[in-house]
């Protein structure tokens, strides 16, 4: 089960590993080597999600993810994406930006480094929406519930994500724009910059995970129609197969999967510029760290893990509240990579645990071992 699953990113490590010797030399290898650890460590959080979410979708679209997702994942967000800012934020065109990374590395991790604010503030709203929206919602499964339980009272007033959001990014900008124009930086004109790039992030997070949710009401609707049917046949004898997401619900939950994991990127791939600004090395790092997101991903679906351990999605979703905070403060603060990674290792660790105290306790209350069937949300 595990070589086959993981079988693709083992063959992508040796052929990236080799690539970086012939291109470098054994520092390269070294570098290739170390910027696939922090990728897999600070993206660990973001293969439960997508787990929690990709169980939902049916075979085809989970192959669609797993084929071309990847193709995204690895070439958009990992090679193109580092050169579209630099393009954008220099007014280059795309051909100059290449050039640039080539020939010019100092000046190009200059010019990401200039971006960093925009792009911070971006994916720092987006998965700011992401942990709000779970943890204001009542569920049935409570990870911390001292503080869970009053949170999802007030989740009953409208858009107070939205509205608390906002908040956040309008403190951010307003700190922001008044720290560098304080010190002089060379970014006093940009807290208007940081402000729109924030909305965008909101937008985008609106947009996306509301047309995912509309197919997905559209797609229980259909579920319940076919329950009696479903019921006569598990009567019979017959298996009663779930209904997976399929067709436009699908594709906008792929859609949705595919923002999510470019927000989860946003870290690693300015974080990797502390480590190289060699284009060419960062692509193959964190190319190779991007593979085993994603089949982290699968393993995480065919074994069920999520129902076995029902607290990881939480422990996830905090983690994804914390890279949120600390994409925020690294518009105005540099924070290390370790920390952001570290954070949420222990978070996931800690629900990973409680899960299996839970499991232990139930298996000696006569109860099935945590198995039971249990409400997931997918943070849309």
């Amino acid at each position: 089960m595990v070589l086959k699953t993981f079988g693709w990113s083992f063959a992508v490590t040796a052929l990236g590993l080799v690539a970086a010797i012939f291109y470098g030399g054994w520092a390269a290898f070294g570098i290739v080597a170390i910027l696939s650890v922090l990728e897999i460590s600070l993206s660990f959080d973001n293969a439960v999600v997508n787990a929690g979410i990709l169980k939902k979708m049916n075979a085809f679209w989970q192959k669609i993810f797993l084929t071309i997702g990847i193709l995204i994942a690895v070439f958009g967000m990992r090679l193109v994406f580092p050169v579209v800012i630099v393009a954008v934020s220099a007014s280059l065109g795309p051909i100059e930006a290449v050039d640039l990374a080539l020939t010019d590395k100092d000046r190009y991790q200059e010019l990401v480094t200039d971006a960093h604010p925009s792009i911070a503030a971006f994916g720092g709203m987006f998965l700011l929406m992401i942990f709000l929206d779970f943890i204001f919602e009542d569920r049935d499964i409570k990870w911390l519930g001292w503080l869970e339980r009053p949170l999802s009272k007030l989740g009953k007033v409208d858009m107070l994500s939205a509205c608390i959001a906002l908040i956040v990014l309008l403190v951010s900008a307003i700190t922001f724009g008044a720290h560098a124009h304080q010190h002089g930086g060379t970014h006093a004109d940009k807290a208007e910059t940081v402000l729109l790039s924030g909305i965008a992030g909101l937008i985008t997070y609106l947009v996306v995970g509301g047309l995912s949710g509309f197919f997905e009401d559209k797609l229980e609707e259909e579920e319940e129609r076919e329950h009696e049917a479903e019921e006569q046949a598990e009567r019979a004898g017959k298996p009663k197969s779930a209904v997976k997401l399929a067709g436009k619900a699908a594709f906008f939950m792929f859609l949705y999967l595919e923002v999510l994991d470019a927000s989860f990127s946003f870290d690693g791939v300015i974080g990797a510029f502390a480590i190289t600004n060699d284009i060419v090395l960062m692509a193959l790092g964190l190319g190779i760290g991007a593979m085993y997101v994603r089949s982290l991903t699968v393993y995480l679906v065919r074994e069920g893990t999520l129902d076995d351990y029902v607290y990881l999605e939480h422990g996830a979703h905090y983690a994804i509240g914390a890279l949120a905070v600390v994409l925020l403060v690294t518009i105005q603060y540099e924070i290390n990579e370790f920390i952001t990674g570290m954070i949420g290792v222990v978070l996931i660790g800690a629900s990973f645990w409680s899960s299996v105290r839970r499991n232990k306790r139930l298996a000696e209350a006569g109860g099935d071992g945590g198995k039971e069937k249990v409400e997931v949300s997918s943070g849309v």
